[in-house]
């Protein structure tokens, strides 16, 4: 019994422990032992953990980003509510107070010092630009008359307008006149001796009413359905014209101006109920 309660024995070559083979690691071993007695024993920066203050500083740089990313978020809802309330109309409006003041002040100021504002702005434009606006004066006058005057008028108004809906082909002519061009010069080139194939290839691209060449414009399949497709659009437009007549759910017209209507609306209040028979029979032509 008494020999269980006794520690085993220890192996005497176990009981020694083992010598170290390379110089100073026994200094070595002493300095790390002595190093980890003077640091806490919770963390150690060797081992690839941080210290509980370097933990600290991380957290209140976080906590400054935070800071830093919810005062921006601020700012910018602030900046979109005050852009949201000057919307486009608004600063179009501002900005047409805005040139109108300015317009009078400087009005102001010439007459002050007695000079005509008008005269003094139209030196600022250019004869070429002066004949444009009075070209753009005219057409819209021209344009604003809706009135039927004849038939060369009216064609001619229809002409206008359907010019502005079909665009010319600028890439195309430029594509035609490059070719006329090269053909031209090429012709030049190899035959200087005559110049009547240069003055053709010219001619295909200039025409008057004195050339001989005709039909051999091919235009290419948009401009076609281009062209089908307008037909097609004042052909539905005239199907379903239909000019609104005033007052013509009242039947027969019997009034020559607003006035006497108005009065022949009253009398028929009053004696459309004694006389109705009689205009009836005055339809039907069995009238005494």
């Amino acid at each position: 019994m008494s020999n269980k309660s006794q520690p085993p024995a220890v192996p005497e070559d176990l009981s020694t422990a083992p010598q170290a083979v390379s110089d100073g690691s026994d200094s070595g071993h002493e300095d790390a032992a002595d190093s980890g007695a003077n640091t806490p024993l919770t963390e150690s920066s060797a081992g690839g953990k941080t210290t509980l203050e370097e933990r600290a500083a991380r957290m209140e740089a976080l906590r400054a980003k935070m800071r830093d990313s919810t005062a921006a978020n601020r700012k910018d809802l602030i900046e979109e509510h005050n852009k949201a309330k000057f919307n486009v109309k608004a600063a179009a409006r501002l900005e047409k107070q805005r040139r109108l003041a300015e317009t009078l002040r400087e009005s102001m100021d010439a007459d002050e010092r007695g000079e005509d504002m008008e005269r003094k702005k139209n030196w600022e434009y250019s004869i070429e630009e002066n004949d444009e606006w009075e070209k753009r004066k005219a057409r819209k006058e021209r344009r604003a008359d809706f009135q039927f005057h004849d038939d060369a008028h009216a064609a001619r108004r229809k002409y206008k307008k359907d010019l502005d809906l079909i665009k010319p082909d600028l890439a195309a002519y430029q594509a035609q006149k490059e070719a006329a061009i090269g053909q031209g010069s090429a012709i030049q080139a190899f035959s200087s001796g005559s110049s009547s194939n240069a003055v053709t290839a010219s001619e295909q691209l200039y025409r008057d009413a004195n050339t001989l060449l005709y039909g051999d414009n091919k235009p290419s399949e948009e401009a076609i359905d281009r062209v089908v497709g307008k037909l097609n659009q004042d052909i539905d437009k005239r199907s379903k014209f239909s000019r609104k007549r005033n007052n013509e759910e009242e039947g027969d017209i019997t009034y020559i101006n607003e006035r006497n209507r108005v009065f022949n609306k009253k009398i028929a209040r009053f004696y459309d109920k004694y006389t109705a028979e009689t205009r009836a029979s005055f339809e039907r032509g069995t009238a005494l």
